[in-house]
This record gives C-alpha cells, structure tokens and sequence, in this order.
C-alpha cells in the first residue's frame, strides 16, 4: 500500500468481502502503534497473525511503486527465512509467474448455496424504484465481494452462488432470469472450463460479467485478452461511459484486458478508462450481455456506476417479457 500511514482505524468484520482472507502478503510503509475508530474490532498486525498473512512494515512503499510504474508489473518474495540469500530469494521470484495460473479454483466456493444475507438499511442506498419484483440469479464465484450479491439482494434478487466449475447445464436447469459472472484474480487463459461455461449460458438469458466475468466474456464472444504492463489498481480510475457521456470515477483491480479490436460484429465498447483507454465495458444487446471491467459495487466506494445493477435488473425485466 502506498499510503504511509497504515492501521489507525483497526478492522471491523462487517466491511470484509469474502469467507476469508485471501491475501498472500501485506506491504507497507507504516503501521499505526494503536487504533481509533468506533467500529473497530481488531488491530491489523492481530488480524493478519491469526489468519498466518505475512506482512512487513517499515518499507519505502512509493519507491517500490515509481519502479513498478518504469518496469511495469514486478514478482516480489517474503520470506521469514532468513538462512536464504538475496540469491535464492531472486530465483524464487523468477520461478513464478501469473501467466497461465489458475487462481481462481482456489478463492472460489465448493458448493453452492443460496445467499441469505440482506443489504442493512443503514447502508442501503440507490433504492428507488424497483416495483417489487423478485428476478432469480446465479452468480458464479471466481472470487465474488459479497457487496456484488448485497447489491442485487437488495434489488429484490434471489441469488444462488455456484462454484468456478459448476457446469452451465446445471445452472441452466435452474431456470434463471440472469447469470453473473463476478470477478476473481489472476488470467483468464487460465481458466478454459469457465470460458466454456460462459459459452454454454449467453445467448440463453441475460448475463452480467464484472472484471474477471468481463474477461471471459470477452473470450467467449471470440475475443482476446492481453496482460497489461501495470494493470488497474485503486479507487480513483476515470471511466467514461461512451453512452451517456458521463464520467465515472471508479474502483479497479485488474491485470488483464480485453483487446475490443478481436471482438465481432455487434459487440459494443460501453465504457473506457480515461488513464489508458483501454476496454472498461461491453455490450451485446442481441444477446442481452452487459459487462463492466471495474467494481460498480465498491464499498465505501466510489458510487459512480452503482446504477448498473439497475440495468441489469430492466435487462432480466425485458427478456421475461419478451419470453
């Protein structure tokens, strides 16, 4: 974390995202000596030790940043072993690589199961206007935030959550109003049996990918997906949504993209990210297929593109319409 200063408002268990925390190693410059906030439960250096997360502090956090931002993406290695060698350690970060890693099979669930949890009305927000119908989705785990499926609930949706590989015939025995593919890290290339999956659902009923469900999309219409030389990575990335002009400052996390040059004929770029330009957001209306590269459901934010999970909701509305 480039911040420098790291901890002062503790940890609170209403505001994680998953079943558990997946990180690997924290990084940063300073760690507060003690905490100040009326919803914290627990300090970071406890939480972290009680989960077995390295972590290490009293780092140049922004010089390792103003390297990655002239060298681009970088493998780095923590180590507790203090026998190995600067060598050894070097080698180890030039064994691994993110290409070709699956790492969704390991963040996803095992079994699905409904999702039960509703959105508080302390939280809630953008509630206007949903009419009191209820739509049915599945939502594929590749490393769901549980702020995705708090949104839709509070849409009035119905959600089964299915794992990484559930079989798109199973879900299409559930007779859904819509699929959503969620977001999760690491290469879409990695992972043919969801592209597969995906495959076998558009066209069937409307269907939402966010970042990494964006990806596979993009491959499952035809398209290709490239690694990026930083990738997106913060709460402040500029999107303009191409159809109403507007920008939209939002939450991204992300190492790949989609090239939209590869994609066919009725595929249509909603949104791009005004740092780069690269794809931000797809469209295939004959298809009722919508996607989004970054995190509509940020939580604490930013809001800005929140008003998808309403398009998707009138886009599951029309086709029962139209069924």
């Amino acid at each position: 974390m480039t911040n420098p200063h790291i901890g002062n408002t503790g940890v609170n268990f209403d505001d994680e995202e998953s079943r558990q925390c997946f990180l690997a190693g924290l990084v940063i410059r300073s760690l507060s000596i003690s905490t100040s906030n009326w919803r914290c439960t627990k300090t970071l250096g406890d939480y972290l030790a009680e989960r077995n997360i390295m972590g290490i502090y009293d780092v140049d956090t922004r010089a390792i940043t103003r390297r990655l931002r002239e060298d681009g993406s970088l493998i780095g290695v923590l180590s507790t072993e203090q026998s190995k060698t600067d060598k050894e350690l070097l080698e180890m970060s030039r064994t691994w690589d993110i290409v070709g890693v699956d790492l969704i099979s390991g963040v996803s669930c095992k079994t699905p199961y409904e999702w039960i949890d509703r959105t508080d009305s302390e939280w809630g927000f953008n509630s206007n206007g949903r009419g009191g119908e209820s739509f049915r989705v599945v939502a594929y785990d590749f490393g769901i935030k549980q702020n995705i499926l708090r949104r839709l609930a509070s849409y009035g949706c119905k959600i089964t959550v299915v794992p990484s590989t559930w079989p798109a015939s199973e879900t299409l025995k559930m007779n859904p109003d819509g699929v959503l593919f969620s977001n999760g890290p690491g290469d879409p290339s990695a992972v043919p049996y969801a592209v597969e999956a995906v495959k076998e659902t558009i066209g069937k009923v409307p269907v939402f990918g966010i970042c990494m469900g964006h990806q596979l999309l993009g491959q499952a219409l035809g398209g290709k997906t490239f690694k990026m030389k930083f990738g997106h990575h913060g709460g402040n990335h500029p999107v303009r949504n191409l159809r109403n002009g507007r920008v939209e400052i939002s939450a991204q996390n992300h190492n790949y993209a989609v090239d939209p040059a590869s994609l066919p004929e009725g595929v249509e770029v909603t949104h791009i990210n005004l740092n780069d330009g690269s794809c931000a957001g797809l469209a295939f209306p004959s298809m009722n297929i919508m996607t989004l590269q970054y995190h509509p459901e940020a939580s604490p934010g930013p809001h800005d593109s929140d008003s998808v999970f309403g398009e998707f909701i009138e886009l599951m509305r029309q086709a029962k319409r139209s069924a």
